[in-house]
C-alpha cells in the first residue's frame, strides 16, 4: 500500500511549517489504523507511507478505514488544516533487504496511487480478484491503465465510498426543510457499541422531528441505508429530501466523540459541520445542540416551547439511558425473544430512574407487539400497556411517543374517539410521526371518507417511504379508490424494497381485473417467500375459487385454520367463501370477526374483490354493528 497527501508539494512551497504539521497529524492518525489491520510500516517518504500486509483483504479494509478516519478528522476543521489522502493497493511479490522492500509490486502500488481521487482508494485487478466477494464496498473498474516504468498495462479499480456525493445535482424541487438523518457510523473500538450509534440516530431523529417547520423521515426508512454505498444525491431522490444529516459516533470508556455534518442535497454543499469531544454525561446536550444547529441552518425559527423541550434531559442517569438504547435496538428486531429482552432492559432503566418517561413508553410498545403477534394474552398486555403509558404521561404530558402509543392502545380497544384524540395530540407535538397518520387513515375509511383515507396514508408514506407496510397500504388505498394504475405503478417500483407486500398488492390488483394468470404468477412469488402466511394462503384460495376449484379453495381454508393466528383468521376464511359465492358463510365469518374485535373494516368496505357482498342487505347491518362497536354511533 502507498498513501500520499494531495497537494503536499504545493503546500510546502506556500507554508512549510503548516505542511510539516499536517504530515505529523496524518502520521498520528494512520499508524494506529495500520496496527489494527496487521499492516507493517516499511517506511515514510516525506508525506507518503509504504506499508506491507500479509492479506489483501486486510490491506483493502485498512485503506478504507484510513480514508474514513481522515474524513472524520477533517469534518470540523478549516480547509487549510485538513488532510487530503490518496491510497493505492497492489498485490505481488517483493524483495526484502535491510528492512526495505523493492520490486515491480512496489512500483505498481506507487503508480496507481495517483489515480485515486482525493479521499479515494485505487486497487489493481489482482487485489480486486482476491477481495471482490469478501469486502463490503463496491469496486468500479477505471479500465486498463498504462503505468510509468511498468511494461504491461494494468486494470485499476476505484473503491466506491459510501459518503460520495454525485456530481450531478438533483432536481431543485427537493425541499431543503425535508430532512433525513442517516444512521451514524459506529467508529468505537468495540463493535458492540453499534446499538449506541443507532440509538443516537434515533434520538436525533426524534428531537429534530419535534421542530415545527421541518419534515423528518422516519427511523424505519433511514435505517435501511446503514452501511449503504449509495451516494447522497441518490438517497436524497429516493427519500425526496433536500437535506441530509450524517455523522459518526465513537465511544471509549466514558468519553464520546460525535462528528456530524448537514448537507444541502440540491446545492451539493455542506451547510454545517461540527466535532464534539465530550464525556458520556454530555450526550443530551450534544443532541440538543445538533437539533438547534439544523434548525438554524435551515432557517427555521424555534418556538420557546421547542427550546424548552430541547433543553430537557430524558434522564439524569446514563446507565438508565444505556439500558433504554439497548432496549430500543432489541425492540426493533420484533421477535418474541428480543421483545422480552427489551422488556427486561426497559424495566432496568425504570428501576434506575423511576421518572424516565421514555422507558415506560418502550415497555408499553413491547407488550403491544407481543399481543399483536399472539405471544401474550390481550388482557395481560392491555393492563401493562395502560399502566405504563399513564405513568409516562404523568411524567411528561407532552411526550409525543407516549400519545402515539396510547393511540394504538385505544385502536386495539376499539375506542375510535380515544384513538383519534391521542393520534391528533401526538401529531400536534410531533408532526413527523408516521404511525398516527396511518391510524387516522383507518378511521377515515370506517367513517366512509375515502379522500381523507388516501390523504392520511399518503402523509405516513412520505414520512416513511421504505417501510413495507406503508408501501402496501398506500398502494391498497389507491386500488380501493379507483386509482388502480397508480397502485400498479407504485408496486412496480417497490418490488426490491418490499417484495412480499408488493406481491400481495399485485395479486389483489390482477384479481380485481379478472386476470387470473397474472394473479397466479405473483401468488407463486409470494408463496415462495411466505408459504405459511395466512394472507398469502387466502389469496391462493380466492384464485382457486375463481378458477372453479372448490376443493383447493376449501384446502386453503383448512391451512388458514392450521396456521393458528386466532380470530384474525375469520376475515381470511370469509374472503375465500366470498370468492366461492357462498355469501351466507362470508357474513357468518365477518360477524365472528366483529364479535372477537378483529374485523378489518377497510378491506370489507373498499376492496374491489368484495363488491358483491356490499350489494347484499346484510352488509349495512354489518357496518352498523362495526360502527357501534367502535364508538362511532350510539
Amino acid at each position: 500500500m502507498f498513501t500520499d497527501m494531495v497537494g503536499y508539494t504545493a503546500l510546502g512551497q506556500r507554508n512549510e511549517s503548516l505542511s510539516l504539521a499536517l504530515v505529523e497529524e496524518q502520521r498520528k492518525l494512520i499508524r494506529p489504523i495500520l496496527a489494527r489491520h496487521n499492516g507493517r510500516e516499511i517506511k515514510t517518504i516525506g508525506d507518503a507511507f509504504l506499508v506491507e500486509f500479509l492479506s489483501a483483504l486486510d490491506a483493502v479494509r485498512c485503506a478504507y478505514d484510513i480514508q474514513r478516519a481522515v474524513r472524520e478528522f477533517n469534518i470540523s476543521l478549516s480547509e487549510e488544516r485538513r488532510v487530503h489522502l490518496r491510497v493505492g493497493v497492489h498485490l505481488g511479490d517483493v524483495v526484502e533487504s535491510g528492512g526495505d522492500i523493492s520490486g515491480d509490486a512496489v512500483n505498481v502500488a506507487s503508480r496507481i496511487e495517483p489515480l485515486a481521487e482525493d479521499g479515494g482508494v485505487c486497487v489493481t485487478r489482482q487485489v480486486y480478484d482476491h477481495v471482490q466477494n469478501k469486502f463490503e464496498l463496491k469496486m468500479a473498474s477505471l479500465g486498463v491503465k498504462p503505468l510509468k516504468n511498468v511494461s504491461v498495462p494494468i486494470e485499476v479499480y476505484k473503491m466506491m465510498m459510501p459518503w460520495s456525493v454525485e456530481t450531478s445535482a438533483p432536481s431543485n424541487q427537493l425541499d431543503r426543510k425535508r430532512i433525513a438523518v442517516l444512521p451514524f457510523l459506529n467508529m468505537s473500538p468495540d463493535p458492540n457499541d453499534q446499538y449506541f450509534a443507532d440509538g443516537i440516530t434515533e434520538e436525533i431523529i426524534s428531537i429534530v422531528s419535534g421542530i415545527s417547520g421541518l419534515s423528518v423521515i422516519s427511523r424505519t426508512s433511514v435505517m435501511g441505508y446503514k452501511g449503504t454505498t449509495k451516494k447522497l444525491g441518490e438517497i436524497g431522490r429516493e427519500l425526496d429530501v433536500g437535506s441530509i444529516l450524517e455523522g459518526s459516533f465513537r465511544k471509549a470508556g466514558n468519553r464520546i466523540r460525535i462528528t456530524t455534518q448537514l448537507i444541502d442535497v440540491v446545492g451539493d454543499k455542506h451547510l454545517w459541520a461540527q466535532n464534539y469531544d465530550k464525556n458520556l454525561d454530555d450526550i443530551f446536550a450534544v443532541q440538543s445542540e445538533i437539533a438547534e444547529k439544523v434548525a438554524g441552518e435551515l432557517k427555521t425559527r424555534l418556538l420557546e416551547s421547542e427550546k424548552r423541550t430541547l433543553e430537557k434531559k430524558p434522564t439524569e442517569n446514563i446507565e438508565a439511558y444505556t439500558c433504554f438504547l439497548r432496549g430500543r435496538e432489541l425492540y426493533r428486531e420484533e421477535t418474541e425473544a428480543s421483545l422480552r429482552q427489551a422488556i427486561s432492559l426497559f424495566e432496568k432503566a425504570i428501576e434506575l430512574d423511576p421518572k424516565f418517561a421514555k422507558a415506560y413508553v418502550g415497555l408499553a410498545e413491547c407488550h403491544q407487539s407481543l399481543a399483536a403477534s399472539g405471544y401474550e394474552p390481550d388482557d395481560i398486555s392491555l393492563s401493562i400497556v395502560k399502566t405504563s403509558l399513564e405513568r409516562a404521561i404523568d411524567l411528561d404530558p407532552n411526550l409525543p411517543e407516549a400519545h402515539a402509543s396510547l393511540s394504538e392502545m385505544f385502536f386495539n380497544m376499539d375506542d375510535m374517539p380515544g384513538m383519534e384524540a391521542e393520534a391528533r395530540k401526538a401529531l400536534e407535538l410531533n408532526p413527523s410521526l408516521p404511525e398516527p397518520y396511518a391510524m387516522l387513515s383507518e378511521l377515515a375509511a370506517i367513517k366512509g371518507d375515502p379522500g381523507e383515507m388516501v390523504r392520511q396514508i399518503e402523509t405516513a408514506y412520505r414520512l416513511d417511504p421504505i417501510r413495507p407496510r406503508f408501501i402496501w397500504l398506500v398502494g391498497t388505498v389507491y386500488l380501493q379508490t379507483g386509482r388502480e394504475e397508480e397502485a400498479l405503478e407504485l408496486w412496480k417500483k417497490t418490488e426490491q424494497l418490499a417484495p412480499v407486500y408488493t406481491y400481495r398488492g399485485m395479486i389483489e390488483y390482477y384479481l380485481s381485473k379478472g386476470d387470473l394468470e397474472k394473479a397466479r404468477e405473483f401468488h407463486a412469488k409470494a408463496e415462495k417467500l411466505e408459504p405459511t402466511r395466512p394472507r398469502v394462503i387466502w389469496m391462493g384460495g380466492v384464485i382457486a375459487a375463481l378458477e372453479g376449484d372448490r376443493e383447493k379453495a376449501l384446502l386453503a381454508i383448512r391451512k388458514i385454520e392450521d396456521a393458528k393466528v386466532g380470530p384474525l383468521s375469520f376475515n381470511y376464511i370469509g374472503y375465500v367463501y366470498h370468492a366461492l359465492g357462498e355469501l351466507d358463510s362470508y357474513f357468518e365469518y365477518m360477524n365472528k370477526a366483529i364479535e372477537t374485535h378483529l374485523i378489518i373494516p377497510s378491506t370489507m368496505m373498499y376492496s374491489p374483490l368484495f363488491a358483491r357482498a356490499r350489494a347484499d342487505p346484510r352488509y349495512l347491518e354489518l357496518m352498523e354493528k362495526i360502527r357501534r362497536q367502535l364508538g362511532l354511533t350510539k
